[in-house]
């Protein structure tokens, strides 16, 4: 497939930056207000966090070129991607509001998580999917720290209730793996699969 871009199934304003920082020119396709985009994440009893995102992301993907189709727009590589929080088997959506954003944090507080984020490009017939799974150590929240980053908002709309480029980073002692995935678009995974459908990244 020859194209000078890929689209870019996603609302997330960093995937756009991350893909941006690869040299990859992009455009969205994102949801009709008739689609029920939140209904692709709904989880199922007993999945294994790393199964859950990355059958999501597929869910996402499948979406991404009905809708392409159903637009009959130009063809071109799709990208999309998705992003949980895991506390052991616990997965760690997105806050339903302040009360469930601050329990999550006090959750994470003081100990390990994992950060999983599959990424998957559709090129022709082709549907490429990879994994990345990071480690976050937290140190240990103070009550006022949790209240005030959460009257912040930064929390919504955030597997985790946290975005680790905001100043809650502060309170990270460590990361093991890939820091891209952790925003939400892990650049070593997504250059590979982009490599693999024929759209060069730059350097």
């Amino acid at each position: 497939m020859n194209t000078t871009f890929v689209y870019l199934a996603s609302q997330s304003p960093r995937r756009a930056q991350l893909l941006d920082q690869l040299g990859v020119a992009h455009r969205p396709l994102l949801p009709a207000p008739d689609e029920d985009a939140e209904a692709l994440e709904a989880e199922r009893e007993g999945e294994a966090p790393a199964d859950y995102v990355q059958r999501v992301t597929r869910a996402k993907l499948d979406a991404a070129l009905a809708r392409l189709q159903a637009r009959a727009l130009p063809p071109a590589p799709i990208l999309c991607a998705d992003t949980t929080v895991a506390l052991g088997p616990r997965i760690l959506g997105k806050p339903r509001d302040a009360d469930d954003a601050a329990a999550t944090l006090r959750a994470l507080s003081a100990g390990v998580h994992h950060v999983y984020t599959a990424v998957a490009v559709a090129a022709g017939a082709r549907r490429l999917l990879a994994l990345s799974d990071s480690r976050v150590v937290f140190a240990a929240l103070p009550e006022a720290t949790i209240a005030r980053y959460v009257a912040s908002g930064e929390p919504f709309g955030k597997a985790g209730s946290y975005a680790i480029q905001g100043p809650i980073s502060a309170w990270i002692e460590r990361v093991e793996g890939s820091y891209s995935g952790i925003m939400g678009l892990p650049l070593f995974e997504t250059r590979a699969l982009l490599a693999e459908a024929g759209i060069a990244c730059a350097p």
